[in-house]
């Protein structure tokens, strides 16, 4: 067997450009630039592997935003996730076969089902990149032209260093000594606990009050015959997500809250989708009497979270989705009065008809959802999206007495940084976890 034709060198040209045969007139130019094509969009990867940590803790918007445009709620960042994963093995093994190629001293004859996906791979890693660097050296020694040497190296080493050292340059809150360490911010439950039960059920804010909740954070709608009720999903989605009413009342409409009475909305089960679509693989973890529990959940109406959060002490914290604010933000009003809550736990967030809000319930806590409004307004609790604000502004923010609550923090890296930065509280889905934490997941002295 000629050393053209050993396995090795065999199985690599195959698996690369699928020619089993040395080629006799490789097209040298095009090899090499598909070559740097895939090289390129593999150590892209990094880029990629951080956008997909950090949405990682946003998974239910996109799993959202997939239900509102498709009308069918799966689990669509796994989906995204599985095809992520898909392309990765793919781009990694084409580079080190590619690498192999190099270090064998074979022609970049890359096959053409390879060059029409090449430039849409965006996966890898540092120990990809660490570990390929042995075939990266054989072939800076088997290349023959100097120049072509000079060109290795220089790529090779700046990329290296970009890789590992861009770390010497992030910046952490978590980088403070232990006794500086701001205090654990509070935890608002997002619609209850939704990881422990189904979202904006009295199960879940029963759940959510175990973990330790300071306040519950809902949605509010208000019926057909003007009863406030809970329920985030408004308009084209409104209650296909999370209950049963397409069999409830097929000939119906329910594109918008005012479309069914407090009693049609009441009958509807608003407990099974989630024990069937098991949105956070949490369900297995739930005791036989919970599953009960949580199959025979209904909607609640704001007044039963209202007397619930007066009986423990728990502020409360809401949007109000409708198509008539000021009419709405009358009638909610007016139910909060009525429940018997203390007025300080009542978190004001919907901007509609503030004055009016301020003048009839002056006990009520106003939030905002920009600074600029808080200004203006004399206010001093700010509810805005955890990527808002940066670290160093959110410090800004509480050495001026201003209560930052930031939405939504699941994962414990992110809750880490921002109980760093100073985070008064945040609103969540994984209270239970975050329950646990005695201290940031590491602080860097």
């Amino acid at each position: 067997m000629s050393p053209d034709d050993s396995w090795g060198r065999v199985c690599s040209r195959g698996l690369y450009s699928c020619h089993w045969k040395h080629a006799s007139t490789p097209k040298r130019k095009r090899a090499l630039c598909w070559f740097w094509v895939v090289g390129v969009v593999s150590l892209l990867s990094l880029c990629w592997m951080y956008v997909c940590l950090a949405t990682f803790n946003d998974r239910d918007d996109v799993n959202w935003e997939g239900f509102a445009n498709l009308k069918r709620w799966v689990n669509w960042f796994m989906v995204l996730i599985i095809m992520s994963a898909v392309l990765t093995s793919y781009c990694v093994l084409l580079l080190l076969f590619a690498l192999v190629q190099v270090a064998l001293g074979e022609p970049l004859n890359l096959h053409w089902l390879h060059q029409a996906t090449a430039p849409f791979l965006q996966l890898g890693a540092v120990a990809a990149l660490t570990l390929l660097s042995v075939f990266v050296f054989q072939g800076f020694h088997v290349a023959e032209e100097t120049w072509s040497k000079f060109l290795i190296a220089v790529i090779f080493v700046t990329l290296s260093a970009a890789i590992f050292l861009c770390p010497l340059y992030i910046q952490s809150p978590c980088l403070i000594e232990t006794s500086k360490l701001p205090e654990k911010p509070k935890l608002f439950g997002h619609r209850g606990a939704p990881m422990l039960a189904p979202e904006n059920t009295m199960m879940s804010f029963n759940r959510s009050i175990a973990c330790g909740v300071t306040a519950f954070e809902t949605d509010v709608q208000l019926s057909k015959d003007r009863v406030p009720f809970l329920m985030h999903d408004n308009n084209p989605g409104f209650l296909r997500r999370t209950t049963n009413v397409k069999e409830k009342f097929p000939n119906k409409e329910f594109s918008h809250s005012s479309n069914l009475t407090w009693e049609e909305l009441q009958s509807l089960n608003a407990g099974e989708w989630f024990l069937k679509t098991d949105p956070y693989s949490s369900v297995s973890n739930l005791s036989e009497e919970e599953v009960e529990t949580a199959g025979n959940q209904s909607i609640p109406s704001l007044l039963q979270l209202l007397q619930l959060a007066g009986q423990h002490n728990i502020s409360v914290l809401f949007d109000l989705y409708s198509s008539n604010q000021e009419n709405d933000t009358v009638d909610t009003v007016n139910t909060i009065l009525s429940s018997g809550i203390e007025p300080s736990l009542v978190l004001w967030l919907p901007p509609t008809k503030r004055e009016y809000v301020n003048k009839t319930a002056p006990g009520f806590t106003q939030i905002y959802d920009n600074e600029r409004d808080m200004v203006n307004e004399s206010g001093g609790h700010l509810n805005v999206k955890y990527s808002k604000f940066s670290s160093e502004e959110i410090r800004g923010l509480r050495s001026r007495n201003v209560w930052v609550n930031l939405w939504v923090v699941n994962e414990g890296w992110l809750f880490s940084l921002l109980w760093c930065a100073g985070a008064s509280s945040v609103t969540t889905n994984s209270c239970h976890l975050f329950k646990e934490m005695d201290q940031p997941n590491w602080v860097m002295i």
